[in-house]
Order: structure tokens, then C-alpha cells, then sequence
């Protein structure tokens, strides 16, 4: 005799567990985005900031 709860509440917990890995793996990668984009953010502004002073420095080496 298969008991039908049983069955039931094993389809469930594979249904949950393939699930719960989904929204483990999309929130890994929303957060990996995130951290990127500020990553990003703060290398481009540094690149700026020091090509911005490279210009300044040479222009002011140029003027003297």
C-alpha cells in the first residue's frame, strides 16, 4: 500500500528543494551584479581621478 502522503510530501520537497536552488542562484547573481556595478563605479571614478591629475600635471609641466 503507497501511502499518498508520503509521495506527496516527497514530490514537495524535491518540487522545494529545486526551488529554493532557483532563487539561491538568482540571488547569488543579483547580488554579484550589485557588488559589481559598485566595483565598477568606484575603478571609474579612480580611473578619472587619476587621468584627470596625469592631464593636470602634464598641462601644468607644459605651462612651466
Amino acid at each position: 500500500m503507497i501511502d499518498i502522503n508520503q509521495v506527496r510530501y516527497q514530490a514537495w520537497d524535491q518540487v522545494s528543494d529545486q526551488v529554493r536552488d532557483q532563487v539561491r542562484y538568482e540571488v547569488r547573481y543579483e547580488v554579484w551584479y550589485q557588488l559589481w556595478d559598485q566595483v565598477r563605479g568606484q575603478v571609474r571614478d579612480q580611473v578619472q581621478y587619476q587621468v584627470r591629475d596625469q592631464v593636470r600635471d602634464q598641462f601644468w609641466e607644459d605651462f612651466k
